[in-house]
């Protein structure tokens, strides 16, 4: 019995492709960790390994393409209409839980052109959130865009090395000590 092939619509299905591996890559490497071959993501987005590596040619290009995305929500929400530093928190708890996988190896290539742009674009993120928060009165005077970032990147680690059933719980106490530590006095 011969299997079905997809019919190939060449570069028209290429952002298709793309979003689909992202997609992938976030449940590939949530159920099997960092070193999940490669093969499963492209497996489970339904495309050829060829179009994995034409769109990532290796893991830190997909876990930026991840990250990439998880910043575009991150902007949203510091630029959304009263959003304070919990609704930032929520989110990065959201995002770290799914994309734990990636944490170190982000970290791990820190220094990586393609990697330096996320700490940037999120140094953005964090400056207006802590702006907003520090004029509306929720957050002490002395609070710095930089203690919010050491937070956030504290809470994605304990995140990554917390197992899995527990993390919901572990977010929940970190988040009451942040918010303890940052309130207003």
């Amino acid at each position: 019995m011969p299997s079905e092939r997809k019919a190939n619509r060449g570069p028209s299905a290429g952002p298709e492709n793309r979003r689909a591996l992202i997609a992938a890559a976030r449940t590939v490497f949530a159920e099997d960790g960092l070193s999940a071959p490669l093969s499963a993501v492209a497996r489970r987005a339904g495309v050829g390994q060829g179009s994995l590596y034409r769109h990532f040619p290796d893991r830190v290009a997909l876990a930026v393409a991840v990250f990439d995305e998880n910043i575009v929500e991150l902007e949203a929400v510091a630029e959304a209409e009263g959003s304070t530093l919990d609704d930032l928190l929520t989110l990065v708890v959201e995002q770290a839980i799914v994309s734990t996988a990636f944490v170190d190896l982000l970290v791990a290539e820190r220094g990586d052109p393609r990697v330096e742009h996320i700490g940037a674009r999120f140094r953005e993120v964090a400056e207006t959130v802590t702006d907003n928060e520090r004029r509306a009165g929720r957050i002490s005077s002395t609070v710095a865009t930089d203690d919010v970032i050491l937070a956030v990147e504290m809470l994605a680690g304990l995140l990554a090395r917390t197992p899995a059933a527990e993390r919901p719980a572990a977010a929940a106490r970190a988040r009451a000590l942040l918010r303890s530590a940052f309130a207003s006095r």
